[in-house]
């Protein structure tokens, strides 16, 4: 299974989005600063998880949510 997935840190205000296998992992490298992107915060937060079967689906919503603004973001996290 392949999780898509947005955090949310209160810190920078800023949303990222990103794909993986193991969410739990993922999430713990987000807020433990060994992600280059994120480690600028620790404070990250899941708003948002979807799984997909396959990888290239998985893909699909990756790049469909990260061409999404912040009112598009807003919005889905409220649905």
């Amino acid at each position: 299974m392949y999780q898509v997935y947005i955090i949310y840190s209160k810190t920078l205000d800023v949303y990222y989005k990103g794909f993986t296998t193991d969410l739990g992992k993922r999430i713990l490298e987000h807020s433990s600063g060994l992600s280059r992107f994120t480690s600028k915060a620790t404070d990250w937060e899941l708003v948002y998880s979807i799984s997909f079967e396959t990888k290239k689906e998985a893909l699909l919503e990756e790049k469909r949510l990260k061409k999404l603004n912040r009112l598009s973001i807003k919005k889905l996290l409220m649905d």
